[in-house]
């Protein structure tokens, strides 16, 4: 692909993976509870996720798609870029949450009840930072070696293999840190948060696979058709 800057596509890409990003810091602390049909061992009848678990899942969408159009150089400094933009996100929370404000009266949210939800993004941050330095890198490194491996064909073996294993050791370490850790959840519900995210990240690896076709061969008819033609 074109390592254009002001390909759109590309800026999108690039775009949809830091928005995703952020959301998932500021929404993981609510969790979120699905009535399943049937009862799932460890999960029950009730999948229970953290509210992050759908804008992370759409990371590793994006990440995917990335690496196979621009290849893995260029997916990995994305993935360290949104790493870095993590700390970005920790500073202005923080510095909105400690400057001076007006009395509580005056103000449209308690300003107590403020620093309450996003404070209780720190812990959600760092244990994103932990999950994230290893999930990330690793979905890009599966994701080139399936390619090797199979000389290029399957992207749905390198989207589906790359995010299932990338994601589990992710909510692992996600769950194990921001909430065992800092908020001090029993082991049982840890893994019942474990369960619950990881089936729906899988989920969403086998739902988008179509959508990570379809745009790698938009971009891919768009480069071609964009090429001069040969007399």
């Amino acid at each position: 692909m074109s390592s254009s800057g002001e390909d759109p596509l590309r800026i999108g890409l690039v775009a949809l993976f830091i928005t995703a990003l952020v959301v998932a810091q500021v929404t993981a602390s609510k969790l979120l509870a699905f009535p399943l049909p049937v009862s799932l061992p460890v999960a029950g009848d009730t999948l229970v996720l953290p509210g992050a678990a759908l804008a992370y899942a759409l990371t590793f969408f994006a990440s995917d798609c990335y690496a196979e159009l621009y290849g893995r150089r260029a997916a990995t400094v994305v993935v360290n870029v949104g790493f870095a933009m993590n700390f970005v996100l920790l500073a202005l929370v923080w510095s909105t949450v400690l400057a001076p404000g007006l009395p509580p009266a005056a103000q449209p949210v308690d300003p107590s009840a403020f620093r309450s939800v996003l404070a209780a993004s720190t812990g959600i941050v760092v244990a994103s930072l932990s999950a994230y330095v290893v999930s990330q890198n690793l979905d890009v490194f599966i994701f080139h070696a399936l390619g090797d491996a199979t000389g290029g064909d399957h992207l749905w073996l390198r989207n589906v293999g790359s995010t299932a294993t990338s994601q589990l050791l992710d909510t692992v370490i996600f769950v194990g840190v921001g909430f065992v850790l800092f908020q001090g959840t029993p082991l049982a519900g840890a893994l019942v948060l474990v369960v619950g995210q990881y089936l729906l990240k899988l989920a969403i690896a086998l739902v988008d696979t179509p959508l990570v076709y379809a745009i790698v061969a938009f971009a891919r008819g768009r480069e071609q058709a964009a090429r001069p033609t040969p007399w």
